[in-house]
């Protein structure tokens, strides 16, 4: 889950996908992450780090769909210096990250399939035409033993709901 710090700040999305295409991580971000390949986690990091903006944006508390993905982005966040100064450009502010069970978690954040729904909703608002969102089943593909994902039915029915409205 993710929270952050409202200080009215307008998320601008174009920023986002700007600042996430330059972003170069070091070496230490994949300490704790050790699947393969490595750029299958960077490009499902760089759009989870994408849907945050949108999230952000839209004042929505989005799940994280990928273990590895999951991974990768603590590494990012305890390279603080690097991260602090990402979410300044990015977002105009602080991308606050709370693990499942601590932190700001409410009733009214919903369940953990709502969140990875607005997740799904959050793509749909980043996504470039064509781009296909590898965070659904990263975890498989890579060789997670325990893998997290977003079952494609769900994705199907949250995309076919978008569709409609």
């Amino acid at each position: 889950m993710l929270s952050f710090s409202r200080r009215g700040t307008r998320v601008d999305l174009d920023v986002v996908d700007r600042v996430v295409a330059d972003l170069r991580f070091p070496e230490a971000v994949y300490k704790t992450c050790p699947w393969q390949p490595r750029e299958l986690v960077e490009t499902g990091l760089r759009q989870w780090l994408r849907c945050c903006g949108a999230a952000m944006r839209d004042d929505q508390v989005i799940g994280m769909p990928s273990h590895a993905v999951d991974e990768a982005w603590h590494g990012f966040i305890l390279c603080t210096q690097r991260y602090a100064s990402f979410c300044t450009a990015a977002y105009s502010r602080f991308l606050h990250h709370y693990p499942d069970g601590a932190g700001d978690t409410t009733a009214a954040h919903g369940t953990m399939l709502d969140q990875l729904g607005r997740t799904v909703v959050a793509w749909s608002l980043v996504a470039g035409p064509d781009e296909a969102c590898v965070l659904w089943d990263l975890d498989r593909r890579v060789g997670v033993e325990r893998p997290w994902g977003v079952d494609a039915r769900h994705v199907a029915t949250v995309e076919e709901r978008l569709r409609r409205t």
